[in-house]
């Protein structure tokens, strides 16, 4: 193929396919219809012989080839709208839809402003939440399926401060501490912890692959103790409810407890052993560094961290 020959306007179409991974709601981005998409998708696939986009029960699945293509296809489209046009941008005539990967505590405590900044300043934008069970979000970033992810990735961040040349970005959006959780009538109420009536109580764990020890559990081994861990939940609103109504001792994030919706029936109490600070960091993919309504998301974000209302304990 002769890259003189190719129609660039397929390429605008196949950033827009990828980025919904659905051919009817990237026709709808595109203000085009469906056949049109799936026509243009069919162009291009002759022109690049190779399949592109294999149809799923959920919309459209990218092949190999196309998840290679994609991160410059749309840093080219986003550096040609920054020539053509480098202050047309309009949040509130923006139409994108953002893919975000966090926690439920971390959504319970944005969503709320997120939302009332879209309804308010930017109509056409959409936002879909992608369950978060790794903390190991490189992979749905480099495939695509993700535009952003937050949350606490200590050994994500650590490689990525060590790798210049990585396409995956993040900063940091606010610092925190561990706390142990438990219901205000707990017997261990009412007096410092000990390390030794932490580790002789029952535990509940929070675990988003469903892996059976934590942060804590390695903390722990390096003092040479352990404890015994009852449940393990993979939500921080069940976390919550379970502690207010048991014995089960668990630890939280301090900025979290409030997401839990059981505020008023839990107690925190210092860790009695050294943990490390929780640091909280966005991540995104450079393919989307350029784009105006990323930034737009982004800087969102970065925000409403200050808001003291939106993290009433963060550090």
């Amino acid at each position: 193929m002769s890259f003189l020959s190719l129609d660039l306007n397929l390429l605008r179409v196949f950033d827009a396919v990828m980025s919904e991974q659905n051919l009817t709601r990237a026709a709808g981005q595109l203000a085009m219809t469906q056949p049109a998409v799936s026509n243009a998708i069919r162009r291009l696939r002759d022109a690049l012989h190779d399949d592109l986009l294999v149809r799923t029960a959920h919309g459209v699945k990218p092949t190999p080839r196309a998840e290679s293509l994609w991160p410059a296809v749309r840093r080219a489209l986003a550096e040609l709208q920054d020539a053509v046009a480098p202050h047309s941008f309009d949040v509130s005539q923006a139409s994108a839809t953002f893919r975000l990967a966090m926690a439920d505590a971390t959504a319970a405590l944005w969503l709320p402003s997120l939302v009332r900044s879209i309804e308010n300043d930017a109509p056409g934008l959409n936002v879909r939440m992608v369950p978060l069970t790794t903390r190991e979000p490189r992979p749905m970033l480099l495939h695509g399926d993700i535009d952003l992810a937050i949350g606490f990735f200590p050994g994500v961040v650590a490689q990525l401060s060590g790798e210049p040349d990585t396409p995956i970005r993040h900063e940091q959006l606010y610092s925190g501490k561990y706390v142990c959780v438990m219901r205000k009538d707990h017997p261990l109420t009412g007096q410092p912890l000990t390390l030794d009536a932490y580790c002789s109580a029952n535990h509940l764990l929070v675990s988003f692959s469903g892996r059976p020890r934590g942060l804590v559990d390695e903390a722990l081994a390096q003092i040479g103790r352990e404890r015994r861990i009852l449940l393990t939940v993979n939500q921080f609103f069940t976390a919550g409810r379970v502690v207010a109504n048991s014995d089960l001792l668990t630890v939280l994030p301090e900025h979290l407890i409030a997401s839990t919706g059981m505020s008023d029936e839990l107690v925190a109490q210092e860790v009695p052993f050294d943990m490390p600070n929780v640091h909280v960091d966005m991540l995104w993919h450079e393919r989307d560094a350029r784009s105006k309504a990323h930034q737009w998301m982004r800087d969102h974000l970065i925000t409403r961290t200050a808001d003291a209302t939106l993290m009433p304990t963060a550090q």
